[in-house]
């Protein structure tokens, strides 16, 4: 007679407990990455908030909500009555303040408008209002208008576009002819141009401006957009470790069908690099679009050349009295470069992580 023995249980105690160590380290790294977006976020939702207020709830006592919040009016007989949180047999009730004594206050229950008063004894300067989300909107549209955006918008894009053009084209340029040609002494031209990152702008502000003013380009674009097209020290080291990553069979493989230098550049290294030329273009975009000394110092007294920094920061010292208009014009100044990281934010990263380089 057949005997079967009772099967023994697998211990899978060693494979639970490694999968509760990375859940509990996933989410650990989640609720870190949350709270560190929170915060990063907090000043940009403080100015939101602040942009939908009225001046009436700015002006408040320091326990006015932080959102844009209002009383809440209920219209009675043509009457615009204040509704409050009334205490009455041990509930919460919202009613509208129709008299105000000095101890009592006759109350009309929203709910049944046609009933009888309801008369409340005690301190009603102790009772809280009843707040609504009321955002104003408005604001942007008066800002818009009193700052004149279409203005600023298109002499910023004008700016801020044509020095772009001018960046890539010189800094593809001369990091291609680093990343590729033989030059004597490549290395050390190199080492040079990289050191000039750290030289402050500062420095060699009296005498460009002198040299610019010697020559009648203040008052105009030209000292914000030709400068631009003699490449920078960040960029070309950004496009050339991107450059050097490309195999160079591919370069060899086009010269043996007979194509030049300039062939290779365009046929070749340019539709491979996309990434790094759209991470160098956004680079320059947003700090063209951010620049405020350069255009303050190059086109002061030219209100109708004047880029968006500009036209923003006149704007707050004018009407620093109303904070709401304030965080409106900026939040609208920033909105076209928050667009633009959002659609490139793929190529972004990918330039970025190739060429090992962060900002």
């Amino acid at each position: 007679m057949a005997t079967y023995a009772p099967s023994r249980a697998v211990n899978t105690s060693p494979y639970y407990a490694v999968q509760l160590r990375k859940f509990a380290a996933i989410a650990m790294v989640t609720l870190f990455t949350i709270g560190i977006l929170f915060v990063f976020l907090l000043p940009f939702g403080n100015m939101m908030s602040i942009s939908l207020r009225d001046q009436d709830s700015l002006a408040g006592n320091q326990d006015s909500p932080l959102l844009p919040m209002k009383p809440t009016l209920f219209e009675y007989q043509g009457q615009n009555l204040e509704l409050l949180e009334v205490p009455i047999d041990g509930e919460v009730r919202q009613l509208a303040a129709l008299t105000k004594r000095r101890t009592s206050v006759v109350f009309i229950d929203p709910e049944n408008p046609d009933g009888e008063p309801i008369v409340w004894e005690g301190n009603w300067r102790g009772l809280k209002p009843v707040f609504s989300f009321q955002p104003r909107w408005e604001n942007y549209a008066d800002a818009w208008r009193m700052i004149d955006f279409p203005r600023l918008f298109r002499n910023t894009l004008a700016i801020a576009v044509i020095g772009m053009i001018g960046t890539l084209l010189s800094c593809i340029s001369v990091a291609y002819a680093f990343a590729r040609f033989p030059i004597p002494g490549k290395n050390w031209l190199f080492i040079i141009l990289i050191g000039t990152i750290i030289l402050p702008s500062q420095v060699t502000l009296i005498p460009t401006y002198a040299f610019f003013a010697s020559i009648g380009w203040t008052g105009t674009w030209l000292p914000l957009i030709v400068p631009h097209f003699f490449a920078n020290a960040y960029n070309v080291f950004l496009l050339r470790q991107f450059f050097m990553t490309l195999p160079r069979e591919l370069d060899e493989a086009a010269m043996i069908d007979g194509a030049g230098p300039f062939r290779i550049l365009i046929n070749v290294i340019i539709p491979q690099s996309w990434a790094a030329i759209i991470t160098v273009g956004l680079f320059h975009f947003v700090w063209s679009w951010n620049d405020y000394f350069g255009p303050l110092i190059y086109l002061l007294g030219q209100p109708e050349l004047q880029p968006i920094s500009v036209g923003v920061q006149i704007f707050n010292f004018r009407y620093g009295p109303r904070p709401e208009l304030v965080q409106a014009t900026s939040l609208m100044a920033m909105l076209l470069p928050l667009i633009l990281f959002i659609l490139a934010q793929r190529f972004f990263m990918r330039g970025v992580v190739i060429t090992g380089v962060e900002k």
